[in-house]
């Protein structure tokens, strides 16, 4: 499979910024910032690691999406999550979809790299499409995941993405968008059950 590289950041933290605070997920920076008249400020950001999100489509161009419980909240949503350290974002994919849903993809293409609240957080979250996703073994879920797989075809899809409960807005972002600039979708569907 060929790696998907991450995009350069729209604001990048500096070489000499302080690491004031590393949570389980995020990392607090703040550096001193020349600004346009000469004076300085105090600038911060913050850091956590990226996250895949998986749009799992089956041999016979089945659609899987999640209905998920965690402590607190219940959503519908993708199969994905965090990249741990040292992983592709390939490997982190392969790995959420496999422990999600019991699914191995033989390929992964990617829809869609967005970077949410850009100057703010150092942090992408990467839409991939899974080819030919196959039941491999049983869920391997973490302790605090419930999670129900839903096989939908790509009218269904749509309908589900564009709900209240959906909790993936970046694909709610590419669904609008397509919608926006196609008036239909035909060419999202393309991308989606058809290999890029």
């Amino acid at each position: 499979m060929n790696e998907i590289k991450r995009p350069k950041p729209i604001r990048s933290i500096p070489i000499d910024a302080k690491e004031l605070f590393t949570g389980k997920i995020f990392t607090l920076y703040q550096w001193q910032q020349k600004m346009f008249d000469g004076s300085t400020a105090t600038f911060e950001m913050l850091k956590r690691p990226d996250t895949v999100m998986i749009i799992p489509v089956t041999e016979d161009n089945k659609i899987v999406l999640t209905r998920q419980e965690q402590p607190g909240h219940h959503f519908t949503g993708l199969a994905g999550g965090r990249l741990d350290k040292n992983e592709t974002i390939i490997q982190a994919a392969q790995r959420e979809l496999l422990e999600e849903t019991g699914l191995q993809a033989s390929s992964f293409d990617l829809l869609n790299a967005f970077q949410p609240a850009g100057e703010k957080i150092d942090w992408f979250v990467f839409t991939l499409v899974g080819r030919n996703c196959k039941k491999v073994q049983d869920q391997n879920l973490d302790s605090g995941e419930k999670v129900e797989i839903m096989e939908v075809n790509f009218e269904e899809f749509i309908d589900i993405c564009l709900q209240e409960d959906f909790r993936d807005n970046e694909l709610q972002m590419i669904i609008l968008k397509h919608f926006y600039k196609y008036k239909d979708f035909s060419k999202l569907k393309s991308l989606i059950l058809n290999p890029i």
